[in-house]
């Protein structure tokens, strides 16, 4: 395990390219409703149910990660969020996906997830969120 010296992030890889910019949860959540912020703190604690994990905010968007990051939260909408999940294989037998896009050059499939409502996170997702974790810890 690395330790960024100047962010103190911990990283699975020596010297891991990343961003340092200090960056707070805060500035991501301040300016949104009340009903997202209730959407994202819901989705961190549905989590937390599965398993210990970070919550790493980035340069555009914020990671959850484990020993790597396994899930990206990448807008917090007037009423939705949406999480991506990154899988070896896609996943099409679904109903949760909204899209499953193939990123380039890699064996990655963003498999794009968007929660309107806490009850959005039902068996099926949270089936997917557990594997998500596991390919991070």
């Amino acid at each position: 395990m690395w330790i960024c010296p100047v962010c103190q992030r911990e990283f699975s890889i020596n010297n891991q390219v990343h961003s340092c910019r200090e960056r707070d949860l805060a500035d991501f959540l301040q300016g949104k409703s009340t009903h997202t912020i209730e959407l994202f703190d819901h989705l961190i604690t549905e989590y937390l149910q599965i398993a210990p994990i970070k919550v790493y905010p980035t340069k555009s968007m914020i990671a959850l990660g484990a020993r790597v990051n396994f899930a990206y939260v990448t807008q917090l909408g007037k009423n939705f969020i949406d999480v991506v999940f990154p899988f070896n294989e896609i996943h099409d037998d679904n109903l949760c996906f909204t899209k499953i896009k193939t990123v380039p050059g890699t064996n990655d499939h963003n498999h794009h997830f968007r929660m309107y409502f806490k009850d959005d996170i039902n068996d099926e997702v949270k089936k997917y969120m557990k594997m998500a974790y596991e390919r991070g810890k």
